[in-house]
């Protein structure tokens, strides 16, 4: 433990003798956005260990260094970029530090985002679980410094010999694991992915969530007072058509309603523990029966908008900056995909008129900023056609033909001409569906149609683009004989369940085996085209930011003054990030709001 100047300079000499180092800040809250800095951890080598405190409330605490006295001295070695720095879930440290004003630079390796692209199957990335998977070390769990519930208290109550000892418990298991995961990542041919990609994405990350985003709380508010009178009128419609009033969020009542009271198909459903089942699934089938289970699905919806975003949303907004900020992750999802959560603004509704309005309230900051909305065109169907070969596929792309519509032409045997806007439907439902190994059974609930017409309209596609059945085949039997597949990049994505005994269980992972490839190299294109705008926007001296990721879309705030310039460049770059052997395209709007510019 570190309390005074001249034991903290000895710490910087050992540093320097060092090419890199673990770091990890103890802090008074997960949230980066508003954490205090209660102590810093630092080790050069496995088994060792410092920890320098900077806050603790108790009243025994002897005299500590001051926050200011502690980043003065270790600013010159966080910002220098020849120091290479080693975390576990780094991103969080280096918001903290940022916010604190010090730049953590030269982060050369994050454990959890190694985890992440070593083990992409699994959901546990935390310290904890890597410490015992890999050093079959049981680490000192947190509950044990701040307890849980409501006697759960803060970092800066912890005695300093505790916290001592968790703090470089953190930082050594982390550098042990680091050494570990190194080797594996050359093993698996990830090396370059891990470097040239996913540890540069943490500091564009970052900054994305400490930017934040602008949200019109009062608008939010007043959707959520429209989405409420939609759901008092539902609810009156609901009660007349079933003749008596229930609880709507009862599926035991409901079902007792839909199939004894007015005697609907029970062979649409399935009984449960409770009654009858009353999903989503139930309720389309049941809809050409009866106007009930239709106004059911408008109901669940309107709810599902009200308490999920207008309502909750309003309550994440920081009152300090009066923007949301959400948190990515690299790891956790097979394909390399990002996700987001606290809260996910990756899964805000598109699909219909008022799910789309959500979008309306997240603003520029004022009248001189817009938003800029750019969007890769059909960017898994474009990769698909480069996987596969597909002669018709790759031509089409090639001459900026509207896919659905030539997919429809090809499929039903007609002429452009003569295609329908029902035709056309069903074609982008199939080339959609296509590449997410869609069945028979799945795509007859989508399109409404019976299973003999999905079958065959599976069949056309496959006639049709005999290339990318072919590329099916390979992609599965490849998965079957290796239990992974691997994107464009060379990600590799686990499918273990492509072996599975149970056949649903195996079918499910010829459908991810069959996506995976498509996905993930979207994931890469787009991580890609971050990385260089970001780099960009910060060698141009532009205050344009980069804001959110959504999967295949991106969000910046930009001056008014930039605009012009910048969407010239977003697109460029973005259409330009990895070559494939079709066209990429890429939409690109601005406005005053998300969904203006969407």
């Amino acid at each position: 433990m570190i309390t005074d100047e001249a034991e903290l300079k000895q710490l910087i000499e050992e540093l320097k003798k060092n090419e890199e180092f673990s770091v990890d800040l103890e802090t008074t809250s997960t949230n980066p956005i508003d954490a205090h800095i209660v102590g810093i951890a630092i080790t050069t080598a496995p088994h060792e260990g410092y920890y320098i405190p900077i806050l603790n409330s108790l009243l025994d605490t002897p005299s500590l260094l001051s926050q200011d006295q502690v980043l003065e001295v270790l600013r010159p070695v966080l910002e220098d970029v020849s120091y290479q720095k080693v975390g576990q879930n780094i991103k969080y440290d280096l918001k903290v530090f940022k916010r604190h004003g010090a730049d953590l630079k030269g982060i050369s390796f994050d454990t959890m985002v190694a985890s992440g692209l070593l083990h992409p199957a699994s959901s546990s990335h935390g310290l904890n679980d890597l410490a015992f998977t890999h050093l079959n070390h049981k680490m000192i769990p947190i509950k044990d410094l701040i307890g849980t519930g409501s006697k759960r208290t803060t970092m800066d109550l912890v005695p300093l010999p505790q916290i001592t000892e968790y703090a470089c418990e953190d930082v050594d298991i982390t550098l042990q694991l680091k050494n570990k995961f190194v080797s594996e990542l050359a093993t698996e041919g990830l090396t370059d992915i891990f470097r040239d990609i996913e540890i540069p994405l943490i500091s564009v990350l970052a900054d994305m969530e400490l930017a934040g985003i602008q949200v019109d709380g009062n608008y939010l508010r007043q959707l959520s007072g429209e989405f409420q009178e939609r759901l008092d009128q539902k609810m009156d419609q609901i009660y007349a058509e079933a003749g008596q009033e229930f609880n709507i969020n009862s599926p035991k009542q409901l079902g007792q309603i839909l199939f004894e009271e007015l005697d609907l198909p029970k062979n649409l459903t399935r009984k449960t523990k409770t009654g009858y089942s009353t999903d989503i699934r139930v309720l389309q089938r049941l809809a050409p029966h009866h106007p009930l289970p239709e106004l059911i699905l408008e109901y669940r919806s309107f709810a599902k908008l009200k308490s999920t975003y207008t309502d909750a949303l309003v309550g994440l907004i920081n009152p300090d900056t009066r923007r949301i900020h959400t948190s990515f992750h690299q790891a956790g999802v097979r394909t390399g995909r990002l996700s987001s959560s606290d809260p996910n603004l990756q899964n805000i509704p598109v699909r219909t008129a008022e799910g789309r309005e959500i979008r309306r309230a997240f603003v520029a900051s004022d009248d001189d900023h817009t938003l800029i909305v750019a969007d890769y065109s059909q960017i898994e169907l474009r990769i698909l056609a480069h996987l596969s070969g597909d002669d018709r596929l790759r031509e089409a792309f090639e001459q900026d033909l509207d896919i659905h519509a030539q997919s429809a032409s090809l499929i039903f045997g007609l002429p452009p001409e003569e295609i329908d806007d029902d035709m056309r439907r069903q074609a982008k439902t199939m080339n959609y569906g296509i590449v997410y190994g869609v069945g028979a059974f799945r795509l007859s609930n989508e399109l409404q149609i019976d299973f003999g017409e999905a079958q065959q309209l599976i069949d056309n596609y496959f006639q049709t683009y005999a290339g990318v059945r072919d590329y099916f085949d390979r992609i599965v039997a490849k998965a079957q004989e290796q239990e992974y597949i691997t994107t464009l990049l060379g990600r590799r994505c686990y499918v273990p369940e492509i072996q599975a005994a149970d056949r649903n269980t195996q079918e499910f992972g010829k459908r991810v085996a069959i996506n995976a490839p498509m996905q993930g190299t979207a994931a890469e294109l787009i991580k890609l085209a971050m990385l260089e705008i970001h780099d960009y926007l910060t060698k141009n001296g532009k205050r344009t930011k980069l804001l959110l990721q959504v999967h295949d879309e991106l969000v910046f705030e930009t001056p008014k003054s930039e605009q012009e310039e910048v969407l010239i460049e977003i697109k460029r770059m973005m259409e330009n990030a990895c070559q494939i052997d079709v066209p990429i395209k890429v939409d690109i709007h601005a406005g005053a709001n998300w969904l203006e510019a969407k």
